[in-house]
């Protein structure tokens, strides 16, 4: 019997001594309490045991310190040789600074006549490039040639020479005396130009008169040309053969692009940036007018005779089924674009990009226009290509009109009437249909809602477009106006409800990866997975709704955060659970402290204190209910508007409460021996009996 004793002590002894080798320092002294408490002289056994364990440790030390004893002497012996190669090589290098020293001296001497050589060359460039600008404007083109040109009635001539005194040459030299009096002279020279231009202007006019009806004969001859020609391009084009069409309005070329191009060019173009082109044209259709009048007025005994009204019914008729056609035209150019588009801002990388997308589409924004290229701008490539289509809709639409001789408020009118049913009918299907497909993710949607903001407000560029092709004013009674304001709104209502629900769908993917332990014993000290994922993907999702309006941006933040909420609330009391440890309850419990930082975070500009927090209190006073087991409170303060837990329904608080007592009762096996389980099972089935009567006070 002593000797099993002893065999087992000499066992205790070796594991007592390779925990003390293998643990912590901190757990040393419980494992030696153990030594003195078993056995009478277990401590001096083991202190013979361990003085053993030492000397063998000494002898293994001992060995590996022979074994590399040999190296390190000869590391010791390197390192003298390379301290004598380290001599020699700091003589070289004092050696080599003293020469570069030398060779410094001379190239510093070389260096002082060089530039003295370089100061004179640029002294006499300066000298030279002053006057090379000096003589184009002295010689060249001086005011006297300007006279001359006059003189020949060459006004474009002499117009041209004075634009480029006063755009090229004048500034250039414009600190000189002589350049300033050629400056105080050049409107004089102007204006002399227009009064003689406006002379031969009338003159050509009573030239015309005279020979009006040789004039009518050419232009009947050029319209029937121009029939002809216009029944060859309808054949080629039934032939597969198309060409874009091009038809003049006003005095102006319209492709089919929408872009207004001049019938004239060249010197017009240049003419008409002298500022005076617009009085000149003004004056000489006033003047066509007024002779057209004379000739088309009938005699006092001439009557039509003929009643047309009927036919202007019937081509009302014809016109109203024209605009039919149209809209349903314009239906699949929306659809393509809209099919196209990349939903992102547009990129300008120059000036000429920039200028380029300005001229398509009315876009002004300050902060924009002062940021250095390449910059972005924030609506996508549709937002101008829809804005070119409706005036191209509106082209088409008074090409029609435009043929029934009504007057320019009837004109105005009809074409307002089918822009409002372009936009409300036509253009608002289209963004419908658009928002509700499966490919339109959230960062498409964001897009969406920017265009149709961008495109709202180009709406009174539209009113003005109109007013520029009929001449009526908007404040014309009777006019109607444009009120397709209202498509853009709808549209941006229906993307904002649509960006709440797939953001509510993204959260619930989400919440179907996790994967609770609901019979842990302890948490793992930190958040799920999928939830911290959760919380990057909104993040993300948020930086983005910054180009939102703010209201957007708040609302879609706040009910993410109360979706959320309410999912790991239903998570919590889902009847399909059974049974939830106290370890599960603490992990849950990091998780929505994750969710808490995340709202106290501020993903969303414009929150007020923790508004956002809010929407996880309910969580949160039931898990501190829990995890503190502050039943007592709970109870006592029951009903009071100052309860802590007041946000917490006894309901939840006994359903929770059950799964729990199940779980604590098939865990605990010897808890009927325990006096602390006992308690808290006693606990526990106490604060449940007094939750189902506040529950059933509540039901009756």
């Amino acid at each position: 019997m002593a000797e099993n004793e002893t065999l087992e002590c000499i066992t205790e002894h070796e594991r007592i001594l390779q925990e003390i080798e293998s643990t912590d320092t901190a757990c040393v002294g419980p494992t030696l309490r153990s030594i003195y408490d078993d056995q009478p002289n277990a401590h001096k056994r083991f202190m013979e045991k361990l003085d053993a364990r030492i000397r063998n440790h000494d002898r293994e030390i001992e060995k590996m310190c022979n074994f590399h004893h040999q190296g390190f002497v000869d590391a010791i012996t390197e390192l003298l040789k390379v301290r004598i190669d380290a001599e020699k090589l700091m003589g070289q290098v004092t050696d080599t600074n003293r020469r570069l020293q030398e060779a410094g001296r001379e190239v510093t001497a070389q260096t002082e006549e060089v530039i003295c050589c370089r100061i004179q060359q640029r002294n006499m460039a300066t000298t030279v490039e002053k006057l090379q600008l000096c003589i184009p404007g002295t010689t060249a083109v001086c005011v006297p040639s300007v006279g001359c040109t006059i003189c020949f009635c060459r006004y474009y001539a002499a117009l041209k020479t004075m634009e480029q005194l006063e755009k090229v040459y004048i500034p250039r030299v414009s600190q000189y005396r002589f350049c300033q009096i050629m400056a105080e002279n050049l409107p004089r020279l102007r204006e002399e130009i227009k009064e003689i231009s406006m002379s031969d202007l009338k003159d050509f006019l009573e030239s015309i008169r005279k020979h009006s009806d040789k004039v009518g004969e050419t232009a009947m001859r050029q319209a029937q040309q121009h029939r002809t020609f216009n029944s060859a391009i309808a054949k080629q084009a039934s032939m597969g053969h198309y060409t874009k069409p091009v038809y003049s309005l006003n005095g102006r070329t319209h492709t089919h692009n929408g872009l207004m191009i001049d019938d004239n060019t060249g010197d017009e173009d240049e003419a008409d940036e002298e500022g005076d082109r617009e009085t000149f044209e003004s004056y000489y259709r006033k003047q066509r007018k007024k002779q057209a009048r004379l000739v088309l007025q009938p005699q006092a005994n001439m009557d039509y005779g003929f009643p047309v009204n009927r036919l202007f019914d019937l081509l009302f008729e014809v016109r109203d089924q024209y605009n039919e056609t149209l809209l349903k035209k314009w239906a699949l150019v929306f659809r393509e674009i809209f099919e196209l588009d990349n939903y992102s801002p547009i990129p300008v990388e120059t000036e000429d990009e920039y200028k380029l997308v300005v001229s398509r589409f009315p876009f002004h924004d300050a902060e924009i226009e002062k940021q250095d290229f390449p910059k972005k701008l924030p609506m996508s490539q549709s937002v101008p290509q829809i804005y070119t289509q409706v005036k191209e809709f509106i082209y088409a639409s008074l090409k029609f009109s435009e043929s029934l001789h009504r007057s320019s408020t009837e004109i105005d009118d009809m074409l307002r009437k089918s822009t409002n049913l372009l936009l409300t009918r036509t253009l608002s299907s289209c963004l419908q249909n658009l928002i509700k497909k499966p490919h339109i993710g959230l960062t498409e949607l964001v897009q969406i809602i920017i265009n149709t903001t961008h495109l709202e407000q180009a709406c009174r560029y539209l009113e003005e477009f109109i007013t520029n092709i009929t001449n009526v004013s908007p404040e014309t009674v009777h006019t109607t106006r444009l009120y397709g304001l209202s498509t853009f709104k709808d549209a941006r209502h229906a993307a904002e409800g649509e960006i709440y629900t797939k953001l509510n769908q993204k959260i619930d993917e989400f919440i179907q990866l996790a994967d609770y332990e609901w019979g842990m014993a302890e948490s793992d000290g930190r958040a799920s997975g999928y939830l911290m994922d959760l919380i990057n993907f909104l993040r993300s999702t948020f930086q983005v709704f910054t180009h939102l309006p703010g209201k957007v941006a708040q609302t879609a933040c706040m009910s993410a955060c109360k979706h959320l909420s309410t999912s790991l609330m239903q998570m919590l009391l889902d009847t399909e659970l059974k049974q939830i440890s106290m370890g599960a309850i603490q992990q849950f419990n990091l998780d929505v402290i994750q969710c808490e930082l995340f709202a106290s975070s501020e993903p969303v500009p414009g929150f007020q204190g923790d508004t956002l927090q809010l929407a996880f209190i309910d969580l949160r006073q039931l898990l501190d209910l829990f995890m503190v087991w502050d039943w007592s409170t709970y109870l006592a303060d029951y009903g009071q508007p100052t309860s802590k837990y007041l946000r917490v329904n006894p309901a939840t608080a006994l359903a929770l409460l059950e799964k729990m007592k199940d779980t604590s009762k098939k865990n605990n096996i010897f808890s009927q021996f325990r006096k602390n389980d006992r308690d808290k099972q006693k606990l526990i089935e106490t604060v449940v009996k007094q939750l189902r009567s506040l529950v059933n006070g509540m039901s009756s």
